[in-house]
């Protein structure tokens, strides 16, 4: 059996040893890397492609729920929350299967939650299943905090019907915020949730993939994987990569992965840039 490649994320020195004592004694794990913060998290699962985070929620900055949301869904590696939350989280995260530890941390609590991500690496529905159940947690739980986790959390869409052309409505709590299609930078699919990366902010709505693009410039906005939608115009830099793949860098600081099944749009981009 391959050991999950494994990466510790918290802010807190203490609560990293603690897991790295811990962790060493599983031998389903192998610790490929430690991150202090959000932001490392994000370039070391680009960088890595681990196999399971054992995530921090409450960290400076970039938290674990917007590491969540910041990856790429068709590359999302098992997670493992670390959390001190309240009752209505941990109720959420039961809801939709998520593995959670609550800290301090329990040496045998965290053997069982090992023992189950390392079944669950080894069943392929599940394992695809990562990305919806957790932004399902997070919008479960967004809503029931009503913002105090950032105004960047937004919660369902409103309906679209009545929104002018090259609009699209989020509601965020009891605020409905328009933003304009154009300022998309790139889309990310969890099931019905979707991630809408705008400037900077990421917005949770939940409608269907076909429906969202219905209302986006074919012609600007398209798939690069099974889950992701980019818009062309925010590409910076294409890198081919081995078996005929390809990194996008966007102007906004953010890599995306794209598919040989969802190439041919990138390479129709690169024939129009040469």
């Amino acid at each position: 059996m391959r050991k999950l490649r494994t990466i510790i994320v918290d802010d807190e020195p203490l609560a990293r040893k603690l897991l790295r004592v811990y962790l060493s004694e599983c031998d389903e794990i192998e610790l490929i890397g430690e991150c202090k913060n959000g932001r490392e998290a994000i370039e070391a699962a680009h960088n890595s492609s681990p196999d399971l985070l054992f995530l921090d929620i409450q960290m400076p900055g970039t938290s674990g729920f917007d590491v969540v949301k910041e990856l790429q869904a068709d590359l999302m590696p098992m997670v493992i929350f670390c959390t001190a939350y309240q009752r209505y989280a941990l109720d959420a995260f039961d809801l939709h299967a998520v593995d959670y530890l609550l800290k301090p941390v329990d040496e045998g609590r965290l053997r069982r939650a090992v023992q189950r991500a390392s079944a669950r690496f080894n069943d392929q529905k599940q394992a695809s299943a990562g990305k919806t159940a957790l932004v399902g947690a997070i919008d479960e739980i967004s809503k029931k905090v009503k913002g105090s986790l950032g105004a960047e959390k937004s919660q369902l869409s409103v309906e679209n019907a009545s929104v002018p052309a090259g609009k699209i409505a989020i509601k965020d709590n009891e605020i409905t915020v328009l933003i304009d299609c154009g300022d998309i930078d790139w889309i990310d699919a969890a099931g019905d949730y979707m991630c809408v990366h705008v400037k900077g902010l990421t917005h949770v709505m939940r409608i269907t993939l076909k429906a969202l693009m219905s209302r986006l410039d074919p012609d600007k906005f398209k798939r690069i994987h099974r889950s992701t939608v980019v818009n062309l115009d925010r590409i910076r830099e294409v890198s081919a990569q081995e078996k005929g793949e390809y990194i996008l860098f966007l102007d906004c600081d953010e890599q995306l992965k794209v598919s040989r099944n969802y190439r041919d749009p990138i390479k129709v981009f690169l024939s129009q840039m040469g």
